[in-house]
């Protein structure tokens, strides 16, 4: 580095003139961490209101406290990690079978399935199931969903999007022919 970005170097840091900048850096052999020293000891800038200097293990409560519960994650037994994802899972497949997915036509529900087995046929036979509802909806089908599920996510209101999607572009492609 020149002594000219050090110079620009210190006077950012410290607000000081250039000329107190360069007087500080060829008095320290143009270190710049000797110069912001020379510079504090002569009174030119402001000392840190704060100075903590220790190599004790003193430590705020604080830090104290986020430690420990970094080491009682840390050490959480693979048991109990475990647990906790089965529980999780249980309560997703509790979840899964109490939602219901609705596929309906004209109004009447032709068949309804727990989400849960939604989600097994879209993970085991994606390239079947996608397509067929894609096929299903020009055919006039309409999918929502009932239960828990519609409380949280107004997820309904898409389907019911899609199948108007579906009619508009049926009628489209009747008026070209």
């Amino acid at each position: 580095m020149e002594l000219l970005e050090k110079v620009e170097k210190i006077r950012e840091k410290t607000g000081v003139s250039y000329e107190a900048a360069k007087e500080a850096l060829e008095a320290c052999g143009e270190d710049i961490l000797d110069a912001l020293v020379y510079l504090e000891s002569q009174g030119k800038i402001r000392e840190p209101e704060v100075r903590v200097y220790t190599t004790r293990e003193e430590a705020s409560e604080e830090l104290r406290q986020a430690n420990q519960n970094y080491e009682k994650s840390a050490n959480e037994s693979f048991q109990s990690q475990s647990h906790r994802f089965f529980k999780w899972v249980k309560k997703m497949l509790i979840k899964g079978m109490e939602n219901m997915f609705i596929v309906s036509k004209n109004g009447e529900d032709k068949v309804t399935i727990p989400v849960l087995g939604l989600v097994a046929l879209l993970l085991f036979v994606f390239w079947v199931t996608v397509p067929l509802m894609i096929i299903g909806l020009f055919c006039g089908y309409s999918y929502s969903f009932k239960g828990e599920i519609e409380k949280s996510v107004n997820i309904n209101e898409a389907c019911n999007k899609a199948s108007e999607v579906a009619e508009n572009l049926k009628k489209e492609f009747k008026k070209e022919d």
